[in-house]
């Protein structure tokens, strides 16, 4: 009977020690999984300075959900959408660390531009074509322009005394495509002039003409991006990457690590995205009223605003590998950006406006189109000698001033529907 007991008693502490043990797991496992979670946290939401703008992201909703007056939700909505770009370019370079360069610099270039992209489908969706338009066009002359001008500056300031250099065959690459894409943007315009005066008699053959004409052209500039990125990120990647650079890489992928796990990384970036596209479809709805309100052309806010905010981090970043005097990535940067723009965002919108059934062409009217040729010629003479100093800097920036003042006094009206085959119409 005494061994029976002691047996007994035996068990009944085992069945205790376990259930302890199992009670001890379960707190040390939520203990884990909340320190996960602050350190996400902190990471995610206050790894940048411009966290002091993401009250805006809440405030844009509750005055959406209150009625508010409009100019207020494009306000807070615009706010909001910078540093939801910034941490949507953090997280993908997350994810890189642990899916490789190559698939990490190929989702680098799919979620680089996603704030303009998100921007772009919503107005195409609302046949906001002149808002679409516009913010496309300006964010390229940002990166050309004010992203590139404003580093070259800062650089050359920065350097003054050494002969800041850089390797052209990078920038030769994605010159080759903006012109490729100049090129595909001219021709829809010059077959619309190239009609005179009978345009007036067969404008819906001509509507029809240069829609075909874009849709080709579109399906071939996404061709061309597919190679550059085949180009960049398999067969020619030394013209990307100078021998002082891969070694600096290699030193810092042996000391970083990812300071948060692959799928906390792509939640963060699912749940960044969905709120992206809800801040977009407020400002894209917004817009008109707030150019109303405020006094100034839907071109300008558009043109000017919009990639301002879009491209706010890519701006920070090409800024300081400037006063690094490390141009080539500040040249990836601005140029990349304005190559993704020019030979993959604006092609998409064309292809999903056809398969939508939006109108969408690559006609975007004498002024939108000189700017964009003169802007890609002024660069292509800034960077032909391989070298740098702060007056090619501010000769860009003061080029992009120009064309904004331009935008500032082009006034549209403001009920427009559709800005088709560089036409207005009401």
């Amino acid at each position: 009977m005494g061994s029976l007991r002691d047996l007994e008693n035996n068990v009944g502490e085992e069945l205790e020690r376990k259930n302890d043990e199992e009670i001890i797991m379960k707190k040390k496992k939520n203990a884990q999984f909340f320190r996960i979670l602050l350190v996400n946290f902190q990471e995610v939401i206050l790894g940048t300075k411009l966290c002091l703008l993401l009250p805006a992201i809440p405030l844009a909703i509750l005055a959406q959900y209150y009625h508010f007056a409009r100019p207020w939700i494009f306000a807070f909505s615009l706010l909001g959408l910078a540093p939801l770009a910034e941490r949507v370019s953090f997280l993908t370079e997350q994810i890189a660390h642990f899916t490789g360069p190559t698939v990490g610099g190929l989702l680098n270039a799919t979620c680089g531009n996603a704030t303009e992209m998100i921007i772009g489908l919503f107005a195409l969706y609302q046949r906001k074509i002149h808002v679409l338009k516009y913010s496309l066009l300006g964010s390229i002359l940002s990166n050309l322009l004010l992203v590139l001008g404003s580093s070259l500056l800062c650089g050359g300031l920065a350097n003054i005394k050494k002969e800041q250099r850089f390797d052209r065959k990078q920038a030769d690459v994605n010159s080759l495509l903006l012109l490729l894409g100049l090129l595909c943007h001219m021709l829809p315009l010059m077959y619309r002039l190239a009609l005179g005066p009978s345009i007036n008699n067969i404008n819906n053959n001509v509507a029809t003409s240069i829609l075909g004409l874009s849709r080709v052209s579109s399906i071939g500039m996404l061709i061309a991006y597919a190679a550059y990125l085949f180009f960049q990120l398999k067969t020619h990647r030394q013209f990307f990457e100078s021998p002082e650079e891969e070694e600096e890489e290699n030193k810092v992928s042996e000391d970083e690590e990812a300071v948060i796990g692959f799928w906390s990384s792509f939640a963060w970036l699912i749940g960044m995205t969905i709120t992206i596209a809800l801040l977009s479809e407020y400002v894209v709805g917004t817009i008109e009223a707030a150019s109303d309100s405020w006094g100034i052309s839907v071109s300008f806010i558009s043109l000017i605003l919009l990639p301002i905010v879009g491209n706010a981090a890519e701006h920070a970043g090409s800024i300081i590998f400037a006063l690094k005097n490390k141009l080539d990535i500040s040249l990836g940067v601005a140029l990349g950006s304005a190559s993704q723009i020019s030979m993959f965002v604006v092609p998409l919108c064309v292809i999903v406006g056809w398969i939508i059934g939006v109108d969408m062409d690559l006609d975007f009217s004498i002024l939108e189109t000189g700017s964009l040729a003169f802007s890609i010629i002024l660069i292509a003479f800034t960077l032909q000698d391989g070298t740098s100093h702060y007056m090619k800097g501010v000769i860009l920036c003061l080029a992009y001033c120009a064309i904004g003042a331009c935008f500032f006094f082009h006034k549209i009206p403001i009920n427009i529907e559709n800005y088709s085959y560089g036409i207005m119409s009401a």
